[in-house]
């Protein structure tokens, strides 16, 4: 995330600035480090396992606070055995690691994209050992050889997915890409809701900011995010993981000493206010809220809320829409349960279909953004365990 000049001088409030003039003409100062990002360009040259291919792809899915919480055993020819990585979870806001699972979820469907454009079927099994612990398996993928395999025609946006985290355009939502998005929607894995009336917009985002602003407000889950903000291009190269602050601006606040994590921790500092100014105008440029709601809570309805969801996105990303997730509201910690009854209340009107049994397990906002560039991602090798 590069935080824009316009924000660093509101910020700033008339404090004393740093080198910001030297730091706003050196565009690529502090820039994304090319080693973060170089798994964007798919499988190693030369790589023969059908496996590895497909994971090369998989690991660029979309998952929570960027942890990247997936572990594989290859120990097996021709099979995957994925894991959750215990030492990657979200005790304080996912406590009950709905939202790891989702992400689990995104990386199968782009997995059997990958597995499917290479000519070999993934046989998926859920839960293979029963009931999900952190030392038995999500999955069990077997790789079958297939001959005449159609390949999925949303598999090709894979490497263009990006999540927008700043404002977007203002241009509200096009009909027709509405339409589009329904369209290219799988019913059976979940329920899609989308609404642009500005005075539902505008209730969904009175909700979804009060979430933001209680986490950032409550020091045990607003350090789970600090914990792994990665500020500079240095810290993003050695971890490639976490959420990146980078750029020419975010040199600056450093060479001042402004940005650092115990100043993100406190509020009232430039830190602090920055990051709260920067989630907030994500809010407000919204114009569309979209959402995901299954029947039930079920693991594995988890896991396909997961396939869905990034299915939506891919889908967006053909049509040049943004998509951003905000999860606050939906988090099962005690603090935010009074807004996440809010939130359900909102997204289950008769306007929208969903009924008051159904399980809200995404909530994003949809419109029109330039591309951010991608996300960092860790080596092949960092993930398999055997």
């Amino acid at each position: 995330m590069a935080m824009s000049r316009k924000t660093f001088l509101r910020v700033l409030s008339g404090g004393v600035v740093v080198g910001v003039g030297a730091a706003s003409a050196a565009p690529r100062l502090d820039a994304m480090p090319a080693e973060a990002v170089e798994g964007w360009r798919g499988p190693a040259a030369g790589e023969r396992d059908p496996r590895r291919r497909a994971l090369a792809w998989a690991l660029l899915a979309p998952n929570p606070h960027n942890l990247q919480s997936w572990s594989v055993d290859l120990a097996e020819p021709d099979t995957i055995r994925l894991f959750v990585d215990g030492a990657r979870l979200l005790p304080q806001t996912d406590p009950l690691s709905r939202q790891i699972l989702i992400g689990h979820g995104c990386f199968l469907e782009i997995l059997s994209m990958a597995a499917a454009a290479d000519g070999w079927l993934a046989e998926t099994t859920l839960f293979p050992a029963g009931d999900w612990r952190l030392d038995r398996p999500v999955a069990l993928i077997r790789f079958v050889r297939s001959v005449g395999l159609t390949p999925e025609p949303l598999f090709d946006a894979v490497p263009r997915r990006r999540t927008v985290k700043r404002a977007f355009d203002d241009r509200p939502l096009d009909p027709a890409h509405q339409e589009a998005l329904r369209a290219s929607f799988e019913p059976s894995l979940a329920r899609l809701s989308i609404v642009d009336d500005p005075a539902h917009v505008a209730r969904l985002r009175a909700v979804a900011v009060s979430g933001s602003e209680l986490e950032m407000n409550l020091p045990r889950t607003h350090k789970e995010s600090i914990d792994v903000v990665r500020i500079g291009a240095g810290a993003i190269a050695a971890h490639r993981d976490g959420i990146s602050l980078t750029g020419p601006v975010v040199w600056a606040l450093r060479q001042a000493g402004l940005m650092t994590a115990e100043n993100a921790m406190t509020p009232g500092t430039v830190a602090w206010n920055g990051g709260r100014d920067y989630v907030l105008a994500g809010y407000a440029s919204a114009r569309a809220f979209g959402w995901l709601a299954t029947p039930d809570n079920a693991r594995p309805t988890q896991v396909a809320a997961g396939r869905a969801y990034v299915r939506l996105q891919l889908a967006a990303t053909r049509l040049g829409v943004a998509l951003q997730p905000h999860s606050q509201t939906l988090q099962e910690y005690p603090e935010m349960a009074e807004l996440q009854a809010m939130m359900k209340r909102e997204t289950g009107t008769a306007q929208t279909g969903t009924t008051p049994g159904e399980t809200l397990q995404m909530f994003f906002r949809l419109g029109y953004a330039g591309d951010p560039g991608p996300s960092p991602r860790r080596p092949i090798d960092s993930f398999v365990r055997a």
